[in-house]
């Protein structure tokens, strides 16, 4: 024993083991990986004991959610046991109105906690600057990932409500449903309907099944951990914080790298997610489907973080009354489900703006469609001009980005103004030059974005017929490069703060 004392050094493992709020457990730190591997042993070790697996991976999940937001598990706790009884509680009547009255308990706990800790501050500067009052902010603490989990509860109970799901009789299997650790703190949105019938059935993973995690993993930890973190590093933030300092082609440039950082930085995470819940043997839905390719605003959130988006169709467009109260119903319908989309991402006036820009971009597409529609109606685009209709999708979306980025309205307009008034395009070699790795890295993203899905596919195939020892390689070789290029700190996901 005094061996092993001398060995661990104890304080540095207790000190690993508690809540950081410098340095929240993320999928690409050391600390994950190993603690992982233990998860794993342990996983496998109860492989065929369904209740004690179920048990041991909630409470698992709950020690990834205090690392990752301290004492804020109670908050979890709280929304699980909460919709886990008013579900309970629908199931056990007839009656409408009562059905209608536990639908609103759920949604007041569940909205007001949302409410309370992301809207607070927000609500009452805006209170203040309209009744010309004062407003002190609260010291209150975001806890990462509760913009995703209270979505996640909420549609359970209202498909409940809808009859579309029977409610569950065990706690266990819905404390599992919502803390499942891999998409806790940053989605996908995982469906009750998708995620439940999963639950209890035996343990499984296919060849075909572990192939496709360890491409996702890797290829997700490179997409983070190498792309977006190194190119956000050494060029976009340095852009974004001081963009009246940089030429307009600067801030172009700047602006194209944010595109690809924040599709790095999240469909990352999300192909983590999903490879680690494959490893575990449950399937998530596709969340990112190369969203730059999409030759319309319609298309673009059809491919972009798929979960939210259909989750506010789902949940809020048609509930609205979505395309079945005429044309400017319809419009409207799109305008006020993006403001509230927008206002999802951040208690922020850059949030709600980037919002509605996108609801505005939906419904002029809508009545272009309307213009148009019976003409291409079934047709495919032709090449030049599906080509044309893409970079024209992609600038928008990059307008967006510019005020979905900055804070305020005074950078976004400076950065615009430096892009139209000041471009400098003869500083283009001398700024390639001077960023030689992170424009090869762009290059890159983007060149691995557009590759037809085929040969995804064929990739994972690929993976999935590489013996376990190649499969281990591959993953150390991603890591050893991570470590090679990581910078001092550890960079937290982009949605963690949402």
């Amino acid at each position: 024993m005094e061996w092993l004392n001398q060995t661990i050094d104890w304080s540095r493992l207790a000190e690993l083991l508690r809540y950081n709020p410098h340095a929240p457990m993320i999928f690409s730190s050391g600390f994950f990986l190993w603690l992982f591997f233990a998860f794993t042993v342990v996983y496998l070790l109860l492989q065929r004991r369904t209740t004690a697996r179920l048990l041991f991976v909630t409470l698992f999940s709950y020690y990834f959610y205090y690392k990752s937001s301290g004492t804020y598990f109670y908050l979890l706790a709280i929304v699980t046991v909460g919709d886990f009884l008013f579900a309970r509680l629908m199931a056990r009547t007839e009656s409408q109105w009562r059905r209608r009255l536990c639908l609103a308990a759920s949604l007041v706990v569940d909205l007001g906690l949302l409410a309370y800790f992301k809207y607070t501050n927000f609500l009452g500067g805006v209170l203040a600057s309209l009744t010309g009052g004062t407003f002190h902010a609260f010291d209150i603490f975001l806890p990462v990932g509760i913009s995703f989990f209270t979505f996640q509860s909420l549609s359970y109970t209202i498909d409940v409500y809808r009859r579309e799901i029977p409610p569950l009789r065990s706690l266990l299997d819905y404390a599992f449903y919502v803390s499942f650790f891999p998409q806790l703190v940053a989605g996908p949105i995982v469906r009750a309907r998708d995620f439940i019938p999963q639950i209890r059935k035996p343990l499984f993973v296919s060849r075909e099944m572990l192939g496709r995690a360890v491409f996702l993993i890797v290829g997700g930890l490179f997409k983070k951990a190498v792309i977006s973190d190194y190119i956000s590093v050494n060029f976009v933030e340095r852009v974004f914080d001081n963009p009246s300092l940089y030429s307009g082609v600067e801030n172009l440039l700047g602006v194209y790298g944010y595109a690809l950082q924040i599709y790095c930085d999240f469909s990352g995470y999300s192909d983590l997610a999903i490879g680690i819940a494959l490893l575990l043997g449950f399937h998530f839905n596709v969340n990112f489907r190369s969203p730059y390719k999409s030759a319309s605003l319609t298309e673009f959130w059809r491919r972009w973080h798929i979960s939210l988006s259909s989750w506010l169709r789902d949940y809020l467009y048609i509930s609205l009354g979505g395309n079945r109260k005429g044309k400017a119903r319809r419009y409207l319908n799109l305008i006020v489900t993006m403001f509230l989309g927008g206002l999802w991402h951040g208690a922020s006036w850059n949030f709600v703006f980037w919002g509605v820009l996108h609801g505005v971009g939906l419904a002029a597409h809508k009545v272009w469609q309307g213009l148009v529609g019976r003409r291409l109606e079934g047709k495919p685009l032709p090449r030049l001009r599906r080509f044309c209709c893409t970079l024209v999708t992609f600038h928008f979306v990059c307008l967006c980005w510019v005020f979905f980025r900055n804070a305020d309205f005074a950078h976004s307009i400076g950065m615009l103004r430096q892009i139209f008034t000041a471009f400098s395009p003869g500083l283009l070699p001398q700024l390639l030059a001077g960023y030689r790795c992170v424009f090869l890295l762009i290059a890159l993203g983007f060149l691995l974005h557009v590759v037809p899905e085929k040969w995804e596919n064929a990739a994972v195939k690929s993976v999935a017929r590489l013996p376990l020892p190649c499969k281990a390689l591959l993953l150390v070789a991603v890591i050893y490069l991570i470590i090679q290029m990581k910078g001092t700190e550890i960079q937290p996901f982009i949605y963690f703060r949402f």
